[in-house]
C-alpha cells in the first residue's frame, strides 16, 4: 500500500524544497519566511518581531536577557513584542538540516480578533514574558501547511493567504500562550502600554533615556513601568536601550567596517572606553576582535 508523509514530514519537505541551501528565504506571501542551516551556528544578535516560528527539523535556542528558550522539531516560539535577542541553531547537519518557518504577526489583526474583550478582562490576564515555547498542536500545523502549500498556487495567494493568516492568528490566540498576544493587543492593558514604551526606545535609542519621560509615553507610573517592562522583556528600560545600542554598533562594525570609537558615537556613547567595556561584557570580546572573528566565521561559512 502507498505510504503518505505525516504533516510534520510534509512541512519539513516543503521548507527544504523552498530553502535549497543554508540561509534565510523570503516568499511571495508577506511576512512568511523559511530558514535553513546545515550546521550548528554561533549565537548571533537578532531583532525579534511579533511572530510564530515553527521548527520542522533540528533545534534552536534563543536568549533573552539571562533566560534561554530551547525549542525543537514540532515546537513553536511565539514572540508577542519586539525584543533584542541572541539566537543560535544547536542541532543541524547536511544530512538533517535545521528547517524553520516563520510567520510575522500583525498586532492589528490580533486586536480585531480580540475586540470583544474589554478593559476589565485585560486586567485579568497576567503580564508575562513576551516570548514563549509550546508544542505545535494539530490545528496550528494544519493551517501552516495550507499557507505554505499556497506558494505552489501563486494565483490563489492574494485571495486565500490573508484568510489562512487570520486563522493562524486565531489558533495562536486560543492556544496555551495566546493570552500573551491578547494582552499585547488590548489598548487598556499594561502589555500594550509597555509596547508603546518599547517603540519609543527603538526610535530614540541614541538619545539619553529619561525614565519619567518614558513613563509618560506609556501613560504609566515610573514604578509600574519598571515592573511591567521587566516582566515582559526580562530587562529594565535602560538595559533594553543598551542592548539595542550594542547590537546596532555590532552591525555597523561588521557591515560598514568603521572603527569602534565611531560606532560607539553613532549609537549614543560619549565615551569610547565605556562603549568598549559594555560591548565586551555583552559579546565576550573587545569590539574589533569580536568583529574580526565574526567575519572569519562568515567567510568560512560562505566557502563551505
Amino acid at each position: 500500500m502507498p505510504t503518505f508523509p505525516t504533516p510534520q514530514d510534509e512541512l519539513a519537505a516543503l521548507i527544504g524544497r523552498h530553502a535549497a541551501g543554508s540561509g534565510d528565504y523570503g516568499t511571495a506571501i508577506d511576512s512568511l519566511s523559511f530558514h535553513r542551516r546545515d550546521a550548528p551556528t554561533d549565537s548571533l544578535c537578532h531583532a525579534a518581531r511579533p511572530s510564530v516560528a515553527i521548527i520542522a527539523q533540528g533545534a534552536k535556542e534563543v536568549t533573552l536577557g539571562s533566560e534561554v528558550f530551547h525549542y525543537r522539531r514540532m515546537q513553536y516560539l511565539l514572540t508577542s513584542v519586539d525584543l533584542p535577542v541572541q539566537a543560535r541553531v544547536v542541532e543541524a547537519s547536511e544530512q538533517s538540516p535545521h528547517l524553520c518557518v516563520v510567520l510575522g504577526i500583525d498586532i492589528a489583526d490580533v486586536a480585531a480578533l480580540t475586540a470583544r474583550d474589554d478593559a476589565a478582562l485585560s486586567r485579568q490576564i497576567p503580564v508575562t514574558r513576551g516570548i514563549s515555547v509550546s508544542d505545535v498542536p494539530s490545528d496550528l500545523l494544519d493551517a501552516m501547511l495550507r499557507l505554505v502549500r499556497l506558494l505552489d498556487q501563486p494565483a490563489d495567494i492574494a485571495a486565500l493567504a490573508p484568510l489562512v493568516q487570520r486563522e493562524l492568528t486565531y489558533r495562536l490566540l486560543n492556544g496555551p500562550v495566546g493570552a500573551r498576544l491578547r494582552h499585547m493587543a488590548l489598548a487598556s492593558s499594561q502589555s500594550h502600554q509597555v509596547g508603546q514604551a518599547i517603540k519609543w526606545i527603538q526610535h530614540n535609542y541614541c538619545a539619553p533615556l529619561r525614565i519619567e519621560q518614558l513613563a509618560g509615553v506609556a501613560n504609566m507610573s515610573v514604578s509600574s513601568l519598571h515592573h511591567h517592562f521587566k516582566a515582559i522583556t526580562a530587562m529594565t528600560p535602560m538595559q533594553y536601550q543598551k542592548t539595542l545600542r550594542l547590537q546596532e554598533a555590532r552591525r555597523l562594525l561588521l557591515v560598514e567596517k568603521i572603527d569602534a570609537g565611531t560606532a560607539g558615537y553613532r549609537v549614543g556613547y560619549a565615551s569610547e572606553s565605556q562603549f568598549s567595556r559594555e560591548y565586551s561584557r555583552q559579546f565576550g570580546r573587545a569590539p574589533m576582535r569580536d568583529v574580526g572573528q565574526l567575519r572569519s566565521q562568515l567567510t568560512g561559512a560562505q566557502r563551505a
